[in-house]
């Protein structure tokens, strides 16, 4: 399984990139596996602003429809409208062009993982 070291994780199993004053966030490809076949996304207004913890969107697969949740507090500054056509984007490619959101905001938070910790956390869960 794929874990980039140059990446964040939540808990959640969402992933984020810092890109200057802004992040990239996305879902592992553990959590992709998980849902199984993506067919559906919805994501969020581009100006709305979260909270760390708050819904950003769903992700509807064959198996189940799932919330991903915002790693960092900020406010949307774009969303990935590939996927309202290719929401296989997410299982494809789930750290490129699977991306679903950038954020304004910081990724210096406590709660997110690097590479090694989501790598433990993962084994601790699949135990």
């Amino acid at each position: 399984m794929t874990i980039p070291d140059d990446l964040k994780y939540a808990r959640s199993h969402e992933w984020i990139k810092t890109e200057g004053d802004s992040v990239v966030v996305g879902i592992s490809h553990y959590a992709q596996d998980q849902l199984g076949e993506v067919v559906y996304v919805e994501l969020p207004d581009v100006g709305a602003t979260f909270a760390v913890g708050d819904e950003l969107g769903t992700l509807e697969s064959v198996k189940a429809v799932s919330e991903f949740l915002s790693p960092v507090a900020g406010e949307v500054l774009e969303v990935n409208t590939r996927l309202e056509d290719e929401p296989n984007l997410v299982n494809d490619d789930s750290y490129g062009n699977g991306w679903l959101v950038k954020l304004k905001g910081s990724s210096e938070s406590k709660e997110l993982l690097d590479a090694a910790d989501y790598k433990e956390l993962l084994e601790q869960e699949s135990a």
